[in-house]
């Protein structure tokens, strides 16, 4: 039995650290090969994944001696976490320690998006000086529309309104009268009226089956006219569809994804407007988000290993499967 496969790009201090103390496999790019990471995992006790590897139902029903999965963020739309809690299998993971990163990004999307940065970028590089054709708006006195006022949405709401922007949100599980919300001064809306108000609607809900598509063709037609659009949460919450369907009837005034239905992401007209910034999911990585979340991983995983409880963990703090195993030198 091995202690730790790790099947994506985790890499830093702390991964060393883990490869120093426990038998550590480094595959990077295993999540592409399914039934090689099912042959593989069959004799591992833990799993290091971010958000590509799929682990499944059918992948740990064939992984016997699997303690601990760490998800190295937030996000658990790859990790069937209901199997893993029947298996008896730590899922760990790293709910807050991307935050700052995820939010300071969005705000970035929106001043791009309102000043027209990139597309600048791009046209004076070709040789041109076209100043006017840049105009852009100013944000204060602007309205941010945010879906989903959690860690992110919330953080996100902060700092716009430090900006000088207006904040509106639509979340069905938040308290209206919560402590966080009456600071910000945020005004709880429907999501429809929250569309057709805000200049700027930025998105920030996990992948889920209520959430698949919440932003369609319909919705885009219900936003203001000249409206910008930002995700950074999941892909799927957004039908691209209907995204490019809308930007093709010049509904609205910009967009920027850090998120795609697929990732990595497939050619799209999407790559031809000047007006859509792309970027290949990059929310978290920061090498400061970066460092709180491999500390986070590799601590829990760690724990557990050693037979000791993890800290911060979706379902239990310890395995629930026969009796642990201590670290690397416990098993000789």
């Amino acid at each position: 039995m091995t202690d730790i496969l790790v099947s994506e790009v985790l890499t830093g201090k702390e991964i060393d650290e883990l490869a120093r103390t426990f038998e550590l496999v480094y595959a990077p790019d295993l999540w592409q090969q399914p039934e090689i990471l099912a042959e593989r995992l069959f004799q591992f006790r833990a799993l290091m994944v971010r958000n590509q590897t799929k682990v499944s139902r059918e992948l740990l029903s064939r992984a016997p001696t699997l303690e601990v999965i760490g998800r190295a963020g937030v996000g658990l739309d790859n990790v069937d976490v209901d199997a893993a809690s029947e298996h008896g299998i730590v899922v760990a993971w790293t709910p807050e320690q991307h935050t700052n990163s995820v939010a300071e990004l969005t705000i970035g999307l929106l001043l791009s998006l309102a000043r027209k940065i990139p597309a600048a970028d791009r046209d004076t590089k070709r040789g041109n000086w076209k100043r006017q054709y840049f105009t852009g708006i100013e944000i204060t006195g602007k309205t941010l529309g945010i879906i989903g006022l959690g860690r992110v949405g919330l953080s996100t709401a902060a700092k716009a309104r430090a900006l000088g922007m207006e904040i509106v949100a639509y979340d069905p599980f938040v308290d209206t009268d919560s402590v966080r919300v009456l600071e910000l001064r945020v005004g709880m809306k429907s999501l429809d009226d929250l569309l057709a108000s805000s200049d700027f609607v930025s998105c920030h809900v996990p992948a889920n089956s209520d959430t698949r598509h919440i932003i369609s063709y319909e919705q885009f037609c219900q936003m203001k006219p000249g409206a910008f659009f930002i995700n950074t949460s999941r892909g799927a919450v957004v039908d691209e569809t209907g995204l490019i369907r809308a930007l093709n009837e010049n509904r609205l005034a910009g967009v920027a994804l850090d998120v795609r239905s697929t990732e990595p992401s497939v050619r799209s007209p999407l790559d031809e407007m000047e007006n859509v910034i792309l970027l290949p999911h990059i929310g978290a990585f920061t090498h400061d988000g970066q460092s709180r979340v491999m500390s986070t991983v590799c601590r829990d995983v760690a724990a557990v290993l050693n037979g000791e409880a993890a800290r911060s963990f979706v379902n239990f703090d310890r395995p629930r499967k026969g009796k642990l195993r201590k670290g690397k030198d416990d098993t000789r």
